[in-house]
């Protein structure tokens, strides 16, 4: 198979993410219906950290990735990803150690600078410019591995401190580190410093592969080999037995600059063979269709096992 092994795990919605079609009354029953159908198939489970964006519904990422934990016990869970400014990275160290041990050992911690300035603002968070929330964010990644390995830690940063921490029941082993972002002159160095794992934005393939590219001048610019750092990437996804119909369905979201897939399923594993040549080897999906899952099912039974 083009691209060699590749996982696929699932990104339901904490909120309305202007998607799916979301009804807040019974966000519960359909989110618990649809991961039970995602956890047949799908090696694991990703949930996003947002407090609020263009509609008010959300449900805060923690708490669900917990809730799922504790009722689906197979799948890897990630988040995608934590800003960085919402939670102290030692108070986060300490969540992510303790839902570590308490998931036996199946957590991915997706973390991030920050980015949708309302958001922080409705919730009196700080908003520093980019450059600061970015090395902020390589900071509380710098601590949050000492205390996982430290015991205690103590850790003096430009931003963070910590004075004989205990982070006990230390992580076991620590939670891969997974960046989300591609702004090339930060974010991309930080991930190469700093992540055991890269989420990519989905753009168009030539400019995709001008991002790996530039992530790998980073990476050789540190002293890294760019083989060992997982390149996943989040596709939204409007799949349907035929290609009419899918775009009559994604309808103006394909006019957007990094339009959503609309098509059959032989035209999806086109496209992630393609990027899987280039490297990627797991995919977040989003399926349109919540809360039913004709479109999940379709994608079960006819472009997973082109990967199998």
């Amino acid at each position: 198979m083009p691209g060699g092994h590749v996982d696929f795990g699932y990104n339901p919605p904490t909120g309305t993410r202007g998607i799916e079609q979301f009804n807040p009354r019974t966000f519960v029953r359909d989110l618990h219906d649809v991961l039970d159908v995602a956890c047949q198939s799908f090696s694991s489970l990703w949930f996003s950290d947002h407090l609020m964006t263009v509609e008010p519904f959300r449900v805060e990422c923690w708490t669900e990735l917990t809730w799922a934990a504790a009722r689906y016990p197979g799948p890897l869970l990630g988040t995608i990803v934590m800003s960085n400014s919402y939670r102290p990275p030692a108070l986060m160290a300490k969540m992510a150690a303790s839902l570590q041990a308490l998931s036996r050992g199946r957590l991915i911690l997706g973390y991030g600078a920050g980015w949708h300035e309302a958001e922080y603002r409705a919730y009196g968070y700080d908003f520093p410019p980019a450059r600061e929330r970015i090395a902020q964010m390589a900071e509380g990644i710098k601590l949050m591995r000492a205390m996982w390995t430290q015991s205690p830690a103590t850790f003096n940063g430009r931003y963070y401190r910590l004075d004989n921490a205990y982070c006990e029941p230390m992580p076991e082993p620590p939670p891969p580190i997974m960046i989300g972002g591609d702004g090339e002159q930060l974010t991309l160095r930080a991930v190469a410093q700093h992540a055991d794992w890269w989420n990519a934005t989905i753009r168009p393939l030539p400019m995709l592969q001008h991002k790996l590219d530039v992530l790998e001048s980073h990476c050789r610019a540190v002293g890294r080999d760019p083989s060992t750092l997982r390149k996943t990437l989040t596709r939204t996804v409007y799949l349907a037995r035929s290609r009419a119909d899918a775009e009559r369905w994604a309808g103006a979201k394909l006019e957007q600059p990094n339009p959503p897939f609309a098509g059959e399923p032989a035209m999806l594993v086109d496209e992630l063979h393609e990027l899987s040549e280039m490297g990627f080897d797991l995919y977040q999906m989003v399926f349109a269709g919540f809360p039913e899952t004709t479109d999940m099912r379709l994608f079960i039974d006819k472009v997973m096992p082109a990967f199998a």
